[in-house]
């Protein structure tokens, strides 16, 4: 009898034992949901949901043509998003991506290489849309442009042996196609270095001030964006005729529309929105789309900027030698 009590209460005991863990799972369950559910809501509350955005872009051309170019994209942001919008008049390409970075500039208009260095320093950069070029003279139609070696027809540089020793002009440490590309595709054309190839180097600070460059005869040649330089022969500043393209890249995804990730989703949905929704319909938002020479924005991910990455990865690889 004494070892029938003895089963019995090691079977009670196991029983009282297995309620007590399946009891403690469930609390532990309970628990982590809870906390999970508190950790979703201390994320949203920590979102940022500011009472004005500021907006900035590369420098392209001259800073009051470009604030009263965005004006109507601005007002339309102004109206999806309740939000006062401030313009922020750059100097660089690193002082937008400063601008993210220390969250003074909450959405932007970048260069793709200018992202990929502001996204990797801050993960939380996120890109959106970019523009759906139309065909013009040197651009193709799409949400992808190259890079252009031009020259003065009227100068002795017909190719790129006879340019060995001469004055190449760059847009900007920062720039794809003025300076990305140049420094990693082309430079295979003259043996690696663009430095030791040209007599001089130099950075102009736009697309459109490098191809005036070649035009005045300042630089003896220079690496320009195809719809940049577009853009400073419809403005009837240069001709054309007067250049010769001596290399053009592969295509490169267009300028990179992005917003901080810290901002409240509800938020990034109105400002992708607001760009996303622009129509040749509305009379301001068409003048727009008809200066920057598109027909619409293309939503448009961090993937498709990876072709930059891994030239990226390649320059920075080149100096470490």
């Amino acid at each position: 009898m004494i070892h029938n009590r003895r089963k019995s209460s090691r079977k009670t005991k196991t029983c009282m034992s297995a309620k007590v863990t399946r009891r403690g799972l469930f609390v532990t369950l309970t628990a982590t949901v809870a906390a999970m559910g508190m950790a979703s809501a201390v994320q949203a509350a920590e979102c940022e949901n500011p009472d004005e955005l500021t907006f900035a872009m590369v420098p392209t051309e001259e800073t009051v043509a470009e604030l009263q170019l965005y004006k109507p994209v601005t007002d339309r942001l102004a109206k999806e998003t309740g939000k006062k919008i401030q313009f922020f008049m750059p100097t660089s390409y690193a002082s937008v991506v400063e601008g993210l970075l220390s969250k003074f500039v909450d959405v932007a208009v970048l260069g793709p290489y200018s992202y990929v260095i502001a996204s990797s320093k801050d993960p939380s950069v996120e890109v959106f849309a970019t523009y759906a070029k139309r065909p013009g003279h040197m651009q193709e139609e799409g949400p992808g442009y190259k890079a252009a070696l031009v020259t003065k027809k009227s100068s002795k540089f017909k190719d790129i042996k006879s340019l060995k020793g001469t004055t190449l002009g760059l847009v900007d440490p920062g720039s794809t196609s003025g300076n990305l590309f140049p420094r990693v595709v082309f430079s295979k054309n003259v043996g690696g270095d663009l430095d030791k190839y040209f007599g001089k180097v130099v950075y102009t600070g736009s697309h459109e001030l490098s191809t005036v460059a070649v035009d005045k005869g300042k630089v003896d040649a220079a690496f320009v964006a195809t719809h940049r330089f577009d853009n400073v022969v419809n403005k009837g500043e240069v001709k054309l005729d007067d250049f010769n393209i001596l290399w053009m890249s592969p295509a490169i995804p267009q300028d990179p529309f992005v917003y901080r990730g810290t901002l409240c989703q509800d938020l990034k949905d109105k400002i992708k929105a607001t760009f996303l929704g622009l129509s040749a319909s509305n009379p301001g938002e068409k003048k727009f789309l008809d200066n920057v020479k598109s027909n619409k924005f293309v939503g448009m991910s961090s993937k498709d900027y990876d072709v930059i990455r891994d030239l990226k990865k390649a320059k920075d690889a080149r100096k470490k030698k």
